[in-house]
Protein backbone atom coordinates (compact mmCIF):
# COMPACT_ATOMS: atom_id res chain seq x y z
CA UNK A 1 0.00 0.00 0.00
CA UNK A 2 2.99 2.55 0.28
CA UNK A 3 3.69 2.84 -2.57
CA UNK A 4 0.52 2.46 -4.22
CA UNK A 5 -0.04 5.47 -2.61
CA UNK A 6 2.71 7.69 -3.22
CA UNK A 7 0.77 9.41 -6.24
CA UNK A 8 -2.54 9.95 -4.27
CA UNK A 9 -0.79 11.15 -1.47
CA UNK A 10 1.08 14.01 -3.35
CA UNK A 11 -2.17 14.79 -5.34
CA UNK A 12 -4.22 15.30 -1.81
CA UNK A 13 -1.09 17.38 -0.44
CA UNK A 14 -1.30 19.91 -3.39
CA UNK A 15 -5.02 20.05 -3.16
CA UNK A 16 -4.88 21.09 0.29
CA UNK A 17 -2.13 24.16 -0.57
CA UNK A 18 -4.40 25.31 -3.61
CA UNK A 19 -7.25 25.25 -1.74
CA UNK A 20 -5.22 27.26 1.22
CA UNK A 21 -3.90 30.03 -1.48
CA UNK A 22 -7.22 30.06 -2.87
CA UNK A 23 -8.97 31.35 0.38
CA UNK A 24 -6.00 33.47 1.76
CA UNK A 25 -6.10 35.50 -1.29
CA UNK A 26 -10.11 35.77 -0.98
CA UNK A 27 -9.75 36.89 2.78
CA UNK A 28 -7.07 39.51 1.92
CA UNK A 29 -9.47 40.78 -0.78
CA UNK A 30 -11.92 41.06 1.39
CA UNK A 31 -9.80 43.43 3.99
CA UNK A 32 -8.07 45.03 1.02
CA UNK A 33 -12.21 45.95 0.10
CA UNK A 34 -13.13 47.13 3.57
CA UNK A 35 -9.67 47.96 5.16
CA UNK A 36 -9.13 51.75 3.96
CA UNK A 37 -5.50 52.40 3.07
CA UNK A 38 -3.72 49.86 5.46
CA UNK A 39 -5.78 46.47 3.38
CA UNK A 40 -4.80 43.29 5.46
CA UNK A 41 -1.92 40.22 4.95
CA UNK A 42 -1.49 37.22 5.87
CA UNK A 43 1.59 36.25 8.08
CA UNK A 44 3.07 33.53 6.73
CA UNK A 45 4.73 31.12 9.42
CA UNK A 46 6.73 27.55 8.32
CA UNK A 47 5.75 24.87 10.76
CA UNK A 48 7.84 21.93 12.01
CA UNK A 49 7.39 18.17 13.57
CA UNK A 50 9.86 17.25 15.01
CA UNK A 51 9.10 13.43 13.95
CA UNK A 52 8.93 14.66 10.14
CA UNK A 53 6.85 16.57 8.09
CA UNK A 54 5.40 20.46 8.73
CA UNK A 55 3.23 22.86 6.84
CA UNK A 56 2.57 26.36 6.81
CA UNK A 57 0.94 28.56 9.19
CA UNK A 58 -1.33 31.48 8.00
CA UNK A 59 -2.38 34.08 9.86
CA UNK A 60 -3.78 37.68 9.51
CA UNK A 61 -5.10 39.59 13.02
CA UNK A 62 -6.48 42.71 13.62
CA UNK A 63 -8.45 43.51 10.31
CA UNK A 64 -11.03 45.69 9.58
CA UNK A 65 -13.18 42.59 8.53
CA UNK A 66 -11.01 39.40 10.55
CA UNK A 67 -10.06 39.97 14.11
CA UNK A 68 -7.94 36.95 13.70
CA UNK A 69 -8.07 34.56 10.79
CA UNK A 70 -5.98 31.43 10.52
CA UNK A 71 -5.54 29.01 7.40
CA UNK A 72 -3.17 26.00 8.15
CA UNK A 73 -2.22 23.26 5.91
CA UNK A 74 0.51 20.59 6.76
CA UNK A 75 1.58 17.37 5.63
CA UNK A 76 3.14 15.27 8.58
CA UNK A 77 4.14 11.58 8.88
CA UNK A 78 5.89 9.31 11.86
CA UNK A 79 5.36 6.79 14.15
CA UNK A 80 2.20 7.57 16.40
CA UNK A 81 2.14 7.11 19.97
CA UNK A 82 0.84 5.05 21.74
CA UNK A 83 -2.25 6.79 22.86
CA UNK A 84 -2.72 7.98 19.54
CA UNK A 85 -2.34 4.11 18.61
CA UNK A 86 -5.34 3.36 21.13
CA UNK A 87 -7.37 6.13 19.59
CA UNK A 88 -6.99 4.66 16.11
CA UNK A 89 -7.69 0.87 17.24
CA UNK A 90 -10.32 2.49 19.13
CA UNK A 91 -11.83 3.69 15.54
CA UNK A 92 -11.08 0.43 14.16
CA UNK A 93 -8.28 1.92 12.18
CA UNK A 94 -5.98 -2.05 11.71
CA UNK A 95 -2.57 -2.66 12.53
CA UNK A 96 -2.07 -0.47 15.16
CA UNK A 97 -0.11 -2.92 16.87
CA UNK A 98 1.63 -4.22 14.49
CA UNK A 99 2.94 -0.87 12.50
CA UNK A 100 1.74 2.46 13.85
CA UNK A 101 3.07 4.65 11.01
CA UNK A 102 0.86 7.34 9.63
CA UNK A 103 0.87 10.31 6.92
CA UNK A 104 -1.68 13.00 7.18
CA UNK A 105 -2.20 16.10 5.24
CA UNK A 106 -4.73 18.39 5.50
CA UNK A 107 -5.81 22.24 6.11
CA UNK A 108 -7.59 23.75 8.51
CA UNK A 109 -9.51 27.08 9.00
CA UNK A 110 -10.98 29.37 11.34
CA UNK A 111 -11.97 32.95 11.49
CA UNK A 112 -12.61 35.15 14.21
CA UNK A 113 -14.47 38.41 12.71
CA UNK A 114 -14.51 42.13 14.07
CA UNK A 115 -18.13 43.01 13.43
CA UNK A 116 -20.51 40.77 15.72
CA UNK A 117 -23.04 40.58 12.96
CA UNK A 118 -20.50 38.29 10.77
CA UNK A 119 -20.44 34.81 12.14
CA UNK A 120 -17.42 32.81 13.00
CA UNK A 121 -17.02 30.14 11.20
CA UNK A 122 -14.43 26.96 10.80
CA UNK A 123 -13.56 24.42 8.16
CA UNK A 124 -11.44 21.67 7.37
CA UNK A 125 -10.67 18.33 4.93
CA UNK A 126 -7.78 16.09 5.25
CA UNK A 127 -6.66 12.65 4.01
CA UNK A 128 -4.90 10.08 6.51
CA UNK A 129 -2.76 7.41 6.06
CA UNK A 130 -1.22 4.04 7.88
CA UNK A 131 0.64 0.83 5.83
CA UNK A 132 -2.87 -0.64 6.70
CA UNK A 133 -5.67 2.44 6.03
CA UNK A 134 -6.18 5.46 4.47
CA UNK A 135 -9.70 7.90 4.55
CA UNK A 136 -10.90 11.30 4.35
CA UNK A 137 -12.50 13.73 6.58
CA UNK A 138 -13.65 17.02 7.01
CA UNK A 139 -16.66 19.68 7.27
CA UNK A 140 -17.57 23.22 8.29
CA UNK A 141 -19.45 24.60 10.31
CA UNK A 142 -20.47 28.76 11.06
CA UNK A 143 -20.37 30.10 14.32
CA UNK A 144 -22.63 33.17 14.88
CA UNK A 145 -23.14 34.88 17.76
CA UNK A 146 -25.93 36.64 16.54
CA UNK A 147 -27.90 34.41 14.26
CA UNK A 148 -29.63 35.36 10.83
CA UNK A 149 -31.61 32.54 9.50
CA UNK A 150 -30.97 33.96 5.92
CA UNK A 151 -27.07 33.33 6.56
CA UNK A 152 -27.62 30.20 7.97
CA UNK A 153 -29.95 28.91 5.36
CA UNK A 154 -27.16 29.69 2.92
CA UNK A 155 -24.59 28.77 4.74
CA UNK A 156 -25.96 24.73 4.70
CA UNK A 157 -27.58 25.21 1.35
CA UNK A 158 -23.61 25.44 0.11
CA UNK A 159 -22.66 22.47 1.99
CA UNK A 160 -25.42 20.48 0.42
CA UNK A 161 -24.81 21.56 -3.03
CA UNK A 162 -21.09 19.92 -2.30
CA UNK A 163 -22.96 16.46 -0.99
CA UNK A 164 -25.68 16.68 -3.60
CA UNK A 165 -23.07 16.21 -6.25
CA UNK A 166 -21.73 13.17 -4.51
CA UNK A 167 -25.05 11.30 -3.09
CA UNK A 168 -28.19 12.86 -1.86
CA UNK A 169 -28.18 10.94 0.72
CA UNK A 170 -25.46 11.82 2.52
CA UNK A 171 -26.16 15.80 3.35
CA UNK A 172 -28.45 15.14 6.56
CA UNK A 173 -26.12 12.17 7.65
CA UNK A 174 -23.01 14.48 7.62
CA UNK A 175 -25.36 17.58 8.84
CA UNK A 176 -26.49 15.07 12.06
CA UNK A 177 -23.02 14.23 12.51
CA UNK A 178 -22.04 18.00 12.52
CA UNK A 179 -24.61 18.65 15.17
CA UNK A 180 -23.38 15.33 17.21
CA UNK A 181 -19.73 16.55 16.87
CA UNK A 182 -19.94 20.18 17.65
CA UNK A 183 -21.93 19.78 20.20
CA UNK A 184 -20.67 20.87 23.88
CA UNK A 185 -21.85 18.45 26.82
CA UNK A 186 -20.90 20.29 30.15
CA UNK A 187 -22.75 23.76 28.53
CA UNK A 188 -25.74 21.69 26.49
CA UNK A 189 -25.76 23.43 23.69
CA UNK A 190 -24.14 23.57 20.25
CA UNK A 191 -21.18 25.69 19.93
CA UNK A 192 -22.91 27.05 16.80
CA UNK A 193 -25.53 26.51 13.87
CA UNK A 194 -23.52 23.66 12.75
CA UNK A 195 -22.88 22.61 9.30
CA UNK A 196 -21.38 19.29 7.64
CA UNK A 197 -18.69 16.95 9.19
CA UNK A 198 -17.61 13.65 8.21
CA UNK A 199 -14.59 11.18 8.82
CA UNK A 200 -13.18 7.75 8.15
CA UNK A 201 -14.42 7.89 4.76
CA UNK A 202 -12.77 4.93 2.87
CA UNK A 203 -16.02 3.49 0.22
CA UNK A 204 -12.72 1.71 -1.64
CA UNK A 205 -13.13 4.43 -4.53
CA UNK A 206 -10.11 6.34 -4.05
CA UNK A 207 -10.75 9.20 -6.66
CA UNK A 208 -14.20 9.42 -5.77
CA UNK A 209 -13.58 10.44 -2.10
CA UNK A 210 -10.92 12.58 -3.12
CA UNK A 211 -12.93 14.45 -5.13
CA UNK A 212 -15.91 14.68 -2.50
CA UNK A 213 -13.29 16.57 -0.73
CA UNK A 214 -12.49 18.60 -2.81
CA UNK A 215 -15.86 19.60 -3.49
CA UNK A 216 -16.66 20.15 0.61
CA UNK A 217 -13.27 22.47 0.22
CA UNK A 218 -14.14 24.54 -2.75
CA UNK A 219 -17.88 25.10 -1.26
CA UNK A 220 -16.39 27.24 1.69
CA UNK A 221 -15.60 30.26 0.25
CA UNK A 222 -19.22 30.39 -1.68
CA UNK A 223 -20.84 29.51 1.54
CA UNK A 224 -18.97 32.04 3.81
CA UNK A 225 -17.85 34.68 1.77
CA UNK A 226 -21.59 36.01 0.75
CA UNK A 227 -22.52 36.01 4.33
CA UNK A 228 -19.70 38.07 5.75
CA UNK A 229 -20.45 40.89 2.65
CA UNK A 230 -23.63 40.85 3.77
CA UNK A 231 -22.98 41.57 7.31
CA UNK A 232 -19.63 43.58 7.43
CA UNK A 233 -21.26 46.38 7.32
CA UNK A 234 -23.79 46.66 9.96
CA UNK A 235 -23.85 48.69 12.84
CA UNK A 236 -23.32 47.37 16.38
CA UNK A 237 -23.23 48.37 20.25
CA UNK A 238 -21.29 47.47 22.89
CA UNK A 239 -23.61 45.16 24.21
CA UNK A 240 -23.00 43.30 20.53
CA UNK A 241 -19.51 43.08 21.01
CA UNK A 242 -20.04 41.30 24.73
CA UNK A 243 -22.02 38.92 23.09
CA UNK A 244 -19.32 37.95 20.87
CA UNK A 245 -17.16 37.46 23.28
CA UNK A 246 -18.81 35.56 25.84
CA UNK A 247 -20.22 33.28 22.71
CA UNK A 248 -16.32 33.22 21.70
CA UNK A 249 -15.55 31.09 25.24
CA UNK A 250 -18.11 28.92 23.83
CA UNK A 251 -15.33 28.48 21.07
CA UNK A 252 -12.42 28.26 23.42
CA UNK A 253 -14.38 25.84 25.69
CA UNK A 254 -14.78 23.22 22.59
CA UNK A 255 -11.78 23.26 20.78
CA UNK A 256 -9.69 22.28 24.16
CA UNK A 257 -11.77 20.22 25.85
CA UNK A 258 -13.52 18.13 22.91
CA UNK A 259 -12.26 18.90 19.74
CA UNK A 260 -10.31 15.90 18.40
CA UNK A 261 -8.09 17.32 16.05
CA UNK A 262 -6.50 19.86 18.77
CA UNK A 263 -5.78 16.78 21.18
CA UNK A 264 -4.05 14.81 18.11
CA UNK A 265 -2.41 17.72 16.66
CA UNK A 266 -0.74 18.38 20.58
CA UNK A 267 -0.15 14.28 21.18
CA UNK A 268 1.53 13.82 18.38
CA UNK A 269 4.23 16.94 18.45
CA UNK A 270 3.27 19.44 15.71
CA UNK A 271 4.05 22.75 16.53
CA UNK A 272 2.10 23.84 19.36
CA UNK A 273 1.13 27.24 17.79
CA UNK A 274 -0.29 26.11 14.64
CA UNK A 275 -2.46 23.65 16.70
CA UNK A 276 -4.02 25.87 18.65
CA UNK A 277 -4.65 28.79 16.09
CA UNK A 278 -7.99 28.31 16.49
CA UNK A 279 -8.46 30.04 19.46
CA UNK A 280 -10.25 33.50 19.79
CA UNK A 281 -7.93 36.63 19.93
CA UNK A 282 -9.86 37.66 23.02
CA UNK A 283 -12.98 36.04 24.65
CA UNK A 284 -14.89 36.43 27.93
CA UNK A 285 -16.79 33.91 30.41
CA UNK A 286 -19.54 35.44 32.14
Amino acid sequence: MTEQFAAEKARAAAWFRTLRDRIVASFEGLESAHGGAAPGRFEVTPTTRADGGGGLMSVMRGGQVFEKVGVNVSEVHGVLGERAQKAMAARGVPGMDSDPRFWASGISLVAHMVNPHCPAVHMNTRMFWTPHAWWFGGGADLNPCIEYAEDTAHFHAQMQVACDARDPAIYPKYKAWADEYFFIPHRGRARGVGGIFYDDLNTGDWEADFAFTQGVGAAFLPAFVPVTERRVGSAWSEADRETQLIHRGLYAEYNLVYDRGTKFGLETGHDANAVLMSLPPIAKWT
